[in-house]
């Protein structure tokens, strides 16, 4: 066994170059995951603005939400791709690096030759990610694709929301999907290459990606002929289970799985023991077929109550339950201030207070948080690393090729 007193491992991608042409939320957040494990991450955005998520809205203290959350951690470096002398710097960059990631519109890669195919038959060694929208063919391959189109395409929309309204996801879960395939994506890659010395083209697309999340609705519907209703945030098959009012306002939400727990909610919290036996709601599906009724005893029980009155009575049954929280009580959680879930990373605005990331890896180093980079704030200081003198960075800033 490891000594306790034994020195911390490294970050376990300590070492790992990553260079990415990347926008708005898929490729971003996905090597964001990347640079918090360690890995150099080299952003390269364009010189009239950069990419376009920093100017999505300005709350962050001046800078964008989605732009603070995915970029932590990774250096900035504008360059005018369409400039050879851009291109050539953007190709010394790739030639010392581990991993490239883009997602580009498609077709706009391969112009520049910056496809994953292109790039890897160049660099054998390099890992280079192509993220798409529908992927690199079919009659799709083309179409753009944002996040709420695809959420409609991948027919998450259409299981979420109420009978009367779907509605998408409050999240960009289609790119949230595909950044997450495209980072296990990467680091498979990796592995495989610490095996064979080789690296390769890694593809993913946002529509694979959340096709592949709708597993439960997507089979519950292939083989059952019609897809699980919409039922908010209630469940389809499973009753009680859904959002109920409290005395003082906010919503209790509770999660009935089995029969015993039907029991234990009849009988403590309910207190109606009666309802354990009655054959209207002992069984699950006595419940889901009984749905008014079984929402209407339990809401009855839990108006009476204040929230943390059906909180603490539901946790005393051995209930699953949550509240309801707004975003700003998300903020304000005590389980993250407990566990010390926050750090401070530095910004073109001053400190921002971020979320560490979700995985821990115990005996290693502690993460190590980058700030979030203004556009092209690396720019000088990379290309000096290149070997480029102050007459050469002076001239490419001179003509545009640089920000």
């Amino acid at each position: 066994m490891t000594s306790s007193s034994a020195p911390p491992q490294p970050l376990p991608l300590d070492g790992i170059t990553v260079v990415a042409i990347e926008q708005a939320v898929s490729a971003p957040f996905a090597t964001r995951q990347l640079a918090d494990l360690g890995a150099r991450v080299i952003k390269v955005e364009r010189p009239d603005g950069g990419d376009f998520a920093r100017a999505y809205d300005t709350t962050v203290h001046g800078l964008a939400s989605h732009f603070v959350w995915a970029n932590r951690g990774k250096e900035s470096i504008a360059l005018d791709l369409k400039e050879p002398r851009g291109l050539e710097v953007l190709g010394r960059l790739v030639a010392d690096a581990d991993v490239f990631v883009q997602n580009l519109a498609q077709g706009a890669a391969a112009r520049l030759g910056l496809d994953a195919a292109t790039l890897c038959a160049r660099h054998p060694r390099l890992v280079a990610v192509d993220v798409s929208g529908y992927g690199p063919d079919g009659p799709y391959a083309h179409k753009r694709a944002y996040d709420m189109l695809v959420q409609c395409e991948a027919g998450l929309v259409s299981v979420t929301g109420t009978p009367g309204q779907p509605v998408k996801a409050g999240i960009p879960a289609a790119d949230i999907a595909a950044a997450m395939y495209a980072f296990s994506g990467v680091l498979a890659a990796l592995l495989r290459r610490g095996v064979t010395g080789r690296g390769g083209p890694v593809e993913v697309s946002m529509f694979d990606a959340l096709a592949e999340w709708m597993g439960h609705p997507l089979y519950f519907g292939m083989y059952g002929g019609e897809p699980p209703a919409r039922t908010g945030v209630a469940h389809a098959v499973i009753s009680p289970y859904d959002a109920y009012p409290t005395a003082d306002g906010p919503l209790v939400l509770l999660s009935v799985q089995n029969d015993r727990e039907w029991r234990r909610l009849a009988e403590q919290v309910l207190e109606r023991p009666e309802l354990a036996r009655d054959p209207d709601y002992a069984t699950n599906v006595a419940r889901t077929g009984n749905r008014a009724g079984t929402d209407g005893v339990v809401a009855e029980a839990l108006a009476v109550l204040t929230a943390d009155e059906a909180i603490g009575r539901l946790e005393r049954a051995g209930i699953a339950c949550a509240r309801l929280n707004s975003v700003a009580e998300l903020a304000a959680h005590p389980q993250l201030a407990a566990r010390d879930r926050w750090q401070e990373v530095s910004s073109p605005v001053g400190p921002l207070r971020t979320l560490l990331p979700p995985v821990t890896l115990p005996g290693s180093e502690p993460p190590r948080l980058g700030g979030v980079p203004g556009l092209g704030e690396h720019t000088d200081a990379l290309l000096r690393a290149l070997g480029m003198t102050d007459t050469q960075v002076t001239a490419l800033r001179r003509d545009g090729v640089i920000a």
